[in-house]
Order: C-alpha cells, then sequence, then structure tokens
C-alpha cells in the first residue's frame, strides 16, 4: 500500500507516545463514563483519520465523548502498528457517545458526509489501504435504516457523478486506539494541523462540500 500518511503519523508520534502517555487530563476510562442517569447512545464511524474525526463531533452539543479506536476486523486487541500494516481487516474509527435528548443520529450522519471523501474506495485524503475506508457502522435496525436513507439522499441529490463507495455495516467489536491517539489533536494542536494540511484533508473537504459549515 501507500502509506503517505502512516509514515506522515509515524514520524510526528515519535518520541511522544512516553511522553503522552504521562500526560494528565481524562483518562479513557473516565471519557467513557457517563453521568449517573444521563441517556447514552452510541454511533460509530470511519472517515480515515481518527485523529480528524474526533473534532468535528466533539464541538457539537449532546456529544459527550468521542474515542478514537478500531472496529470491522478479524484481530482481538489489535495495536497501532498492526491496523496500520493493513492486515487486520479494521477501520480506524471514532465512537461517538452522545445524549440523544439533545442531537439526534440523523444529525450526526450529516455532520459525519461533510468531514469524509464517500468517493474514494479504501482510502480517505492521503492515507491509503481498507484500515482507511469510509463506513457507517450501526448499532440497531433504526440506525441502519436512517443511515441507508441518508445515503440515499445523498445519491439523489445528484451532487457527485461518481458513486457513493461510503459502507453502511453492521457494528462489530470496538477496541479503543492507545492513549496517545486520543484527543490527539488538543494534545499536540501543531503536529496535528501540520498532518491534517499535509494529508490534503481540509482541501479534498472544501472541493467536495464547498464551504465548511
Amino acid at each position: 500500500m501507500t502509506a503517505m500518511g502512516v509514515t506522515s503519523r509515524r514520524r510526528l508520534l515519535g518520541g511522544l507516545i512516553i511522553a503522552l502517555g504521562m500526560m494528565g487530563g481524562l483518562s479513557l476510562a473516565q471519557a467513557q463514563t457517563p453521568a449517573p442517569g444521563t441517556p447514552v447512545a452510541i454511533a460509530t464511524f470511519a472517515g480515515g483519520c481518527f485523529w480528524c474525526m474526533e473534532p468535528p463531533f466533539d464541538k457539537l452539543d449532546g456529544v459527550r465523548a468521542t474515542i478514537s479506536g478500531y472496529t470491522g476486523g478479524h484481530t482481538q486487541n489489535p495495536t497501532y502498528e498492526q491496523v496500520s500494516e493493513g492486515d487486520t481487516g479494521h477501520a480506524e474509527v471514532v465512537r461517538i457517545e452522545y445524549d440523544p435528548a439533545k442531537i439526534t443520529y440523523a444529525q450526526l450522519l450529516e455532520v459525519f458526509w461533510r468531514n469524509i471523501d464517500p468517493l474514494t474506495a479504501n482510502a480517505q485524503f492521503c492515507d491509503h489501504g481498507d484500515q482507511y475506508r469510509s463506513g457507517i457502522f450501526v448499532h440497531d435496525a433504526e440506525q441502519r435504516r436512517l443511515a441507508e436513507a441518508s445515503k440515499a439522499a445523498l445519491v439523489a441529490s445528484k451532487r457527485f457523478d461518481q458513486p457513493i463507495v461510503t459502507e453502511i455495516t453492521d457494528a462489530a467489536p470496538f477496541y479503543p486506539a492507545e492513549a496517545y491517539h486520543q484527543d490527539y489533536y488538543r494534545k499536540n494542536p501543531l503536529r496535528y494541523q501540520y498532518y491534517r494540511y499535509s494529508c490534503g484533508r481540509d482541501q479534498r473537504l472544501h472541493a467536495l462540500w464547498g464551504e465548511a459549515e
């Protein structure tokens, strides 16, 4: 595979893993634990680099947490190195915990589409391989209905003259990514922005969707 994005991220990660593991802030366990009595629903989306999929959802009212991780593969407890080699079948994903009384799954889908390239199979921006495929991993029949309806609406809009290749599949076991990947854009804003720009993500999103909303 051509892995410009993987190489870029490995370079950025060099020397940072130990330091990040010692940083303060919310632990992954804390991030996944809602307040008692708070309704929580789960959405799981794949849109290439999970670093870049956290920010658009974190800013939404009603989203409690975003967790980067891996799903859809055949290896138990995969590591980042294994997934990035493309041999486990997993996709990099963001798992979203949200309050359905404040934000709907349909609204999350709208944000999802505008943050991916739905026209390119087994790649997103500079990252290539099926670990970077775009996808919607549905957790129940209602999510599937809404996901398929949103995809059908996008096709019917004739916005694009190419097929929409984003997959809609049943949710599979989810494995949280290593701690240093969580909230990477907050922990390392300059390195994150450099990676995002060099990967051409915003340039391609602008070409596909126009100005960011």
